[in-house]
């Protein structure tokens, strides 16, 4: 049996409306290369995120070894952000409390463990690319 949403439909489709308004734009600005990295636009030198967003569009036209050169962990990075994001916006427009599951300590204990791998990750791989692993530091377009 399903649960009926806390909101109404009307505020859902409106929700959804604005969801998919959001996801288009920053979509088109990706794809136009309109919102730089500010890291690299102060600093000059490539940010730990540096390649992800190209990685991410290279991933999801099936070329893995262009996405990989762009930064090697983009094969994990890339499905994980999605799935938070489709997590999220989905929440946002049923109104929906998380399931009481993903509420426990010991599931928010292991995503805060794996969020700390996955940062210490991508920072050994972003300082180990200026030694020239990995291809060497991404180029800041």
């Amino acid at each position: 049996m399903a649960l009926a949403s806390p909101l109404a439909a009307d505020t859902r489709a409106r929700r959804a409306g604005s969801a998919l308004s959001l996801l288009l734009v920053l979509g088109l600005a990706l794809h136009f290369e309109l919102l730089p990295c500010p890291f690299a636009a102060v600093l000059s030198v490539p940010c730990p995120g540096c390649g992800l967003t190209r990685a991410a569009w290279l991933l999801l036209r099936g070329d893995w070894y262009g996405a990989l050169a762009l930064h090697p962990l983009s094969p994990l990075l890339v499905p994980g952000v999605g799935a938070l994001v489709a997590m999220r916006l989905s929440r946002y427009v049923t109104g929906a409390a998380p399931a009481r599951w993903l509420a426990s300590v010991r599931v928010t204990r292991f995503g805060e463990v794996l969020a700390l791998l996955l940062l210490g990750a991508v920072v050994g791989v972003w300082i180990a690319r200026f030694f020239g692993a990995f291809g060497g530091a991404v180029p800041v377009p």
